[in-house]
């Protein structure tokens, strides 16, 4: 979601939140052809820059790759880490939404602002890979080396494949985004490993896809949605959706059916951490923060808000650390397991 400080917000807009108990509709079960393979426009292959961050290099180890699928795992908190040491990795004059893993371990974040794709190398600086992209958001990297990136204020996906510099466009999704707060294009993706496929949240029309990694097919998984943004999914293939306007986190069901998973205000974006919890960014200038939740029931535990002011992009990486990019503080946190 872009902020609140920087959209304008119609008064209209603001009414869909009152369709927050909006039971969802079932799927429609139908496979519907999407566009592939096209050069996508207003993209360039600028060659890379390098910029030094603020934060002393000592401070950011590069992260290692996820070694054990995300889930729900063993009982809530059942081994969780209890406490974490807080660092910030990156703090610049950028500004970092969404975060993925590249093939080496490296953290690439997008910026919607400034329309770009960077890396954050183990020196402290930070490297432009892509640039000139309309608003990128969310990213999944795909098992040949192409990384796939949500382009929301176009509303549809983008694919660069590996050591190339312009992407082509998966798909385009149904419905025209408005730099308006709830009522923005596509923003996070999630990747399913069980099925090979993306799942991808539309905000526009509140629908929730499944898309082939080359955009030659999608389908319904669950309608009803009043604008969602985030998406997760877990080992055992259970869908987790962050509804940004419509409030809370929700997991998907047979027959497009769905039951809430934990509570927010506006969430962003959401990951498993494997010990059977659920982890929520939520933007919401009255919450600003990440919480987790048992997914077996009970309360939540605050585990970052100091410093935060519009919490976008959130990773768990194998070795439990979590990053959390504010696309408002300019700043990718560092979240280390200190028990």
């Amino acid at each position: 979601m872009r902020s609140v400080t920087r959209l304008v917000a119609a008064g209209a807009a603001c009414l869909a939140l009152a369709a927050c108990s909006t039971p969802a509709t079932g799927p429609s079960g139908s496979t519907v052809p999407a566009r592939a393979g096209s050069v996508a426009s207003g993209s360039t292959g600028s060659p890379t820059s390098t910029t030094r961050s603020t934060v002393a290099a000592s401070t950011t180890p590069t992260p290692s790759l996820p070694t054990k699928p995300s889930g729900t795992g063993p009982p809530a908190h059942a081994n969780a880490p209890q406490s974490y040491r807080t660092v910030a990795v990156h703090r610049g004059p950028d500004h970092p939404d969404d975060l993925v893993l590249d093939a080496s371990g490296a953290l690439l974040y997008s910026d919607y602002t400034n329309g770009t794709i960077s890396r954050l190398n183990a020196d402290g600086s930070s490297t432009v890979l892509h640039r000139g992209l309309d608003g990128p958001e969310g990213m999944v990297l795909l098992a040949d080396g192409t990384l796939v990136v949500a382009e929301e204020n176009t509303n549809r996906l983008l694919a660069f494949p590996a050591g190339r510099a312009r992407p082509v466009v998966l798909t385009t999704l149904p419905g025209r985004p408005l730099k308006v707060t709830c009522h923005q294009g596509v923003d996070g993706i999630a990747w399913d490993a069980r099925t090979s496929s993306l799942v991808v949240p539309d905000p526009v029309m509140g629908t929730i896809y499944r898309i082939t990694p080359d955009g030659t097919s999608r389908t319904v998984l669950a309608r009803g949605f009043v604008h969602p943004v985030g998406a997760a999914v877990a080992s055992d293939g259970s869908v987790f959706v962050a509804d940004e306007c419509g409030g809370d986190v929700w997991r998907l069901g047979a027959g497009g059916s769905r039951t809430r998973a934990a509570r927010a205000s506006m969430p962003d974006d959401v990951a498993l951490d494997g010990y059977g919890n659920l982890l929520v960014t939520d933007v919401r200038h009255s919450r600003h923060d990440l919480r987790r939740w048992p997914l077996r029931g009970g309360p939540s535990t605050v585990l970052a808000a100091s410093g935060l002011i519009e919490p976008q992009g959130l990773l768990i990486d194998g070795s439990g650390r979590i990053y959390i990019s504010d696309d408002q503080a300019r700043v990718i946190l560092r979240l280390t397991p200190a028990s």
